[in-house]
């Protein structure tokens, strides 16, 4: 298994990775990051409001028995990943991109990989 430290570093060899966090949702804290471009406190608080209110439409749509692989945001020039941990889904990664430099399909799937090994 795989530190915080080391998963953020194997992030940020993504093509177009420009920053990268791993979020506590249930506080908003920032548990880890590395990478700049962006306040990743003031992302990570902002991205658990994003996490919150889709667990919240999940549950008023009745979809409990699924859960969140990603969350995608895609700007004119960046991508935004949202990957809760599948073992402890108020734990996120959060990975931004530059949309001319990267691979979406390929940084999605290196994020589950990542997500899968990361140990906390």
């Amino acid at each position: 298994m795989a530190s915080i430290q080391d998963t953020l570093s194997e992030l940020l060899t993504i093509d177009g990775a420009k920053a990268a966090a791993v979020v506590d949702s249930d506080s908003g804290m920032v548990l880890g990051k590395e990478g700049g471009g962006l306040d990743l406190d003031v992302a990570g608080a902002g991205n658990t409001e994003v996490v919150r209110a889709k667990l919240k439409t999940m549950k008023a749509l009745g979809l409990t028995k699924d859960a969140i692989d990603d969350i995608l945001i895609t700007l004119s020039s960046q991508y935004h990943i949202i990957r809760p941990m599948a073992q402890r889904p108020a734990v996120f990664i959060y990975l931004v991109l530059d949309k001319s430099k990267s691979n979406l399909a390929l940084a999605r799937i290196k994020t589950a990989e990542l997500e899968g090994s990361m140990s906390l």
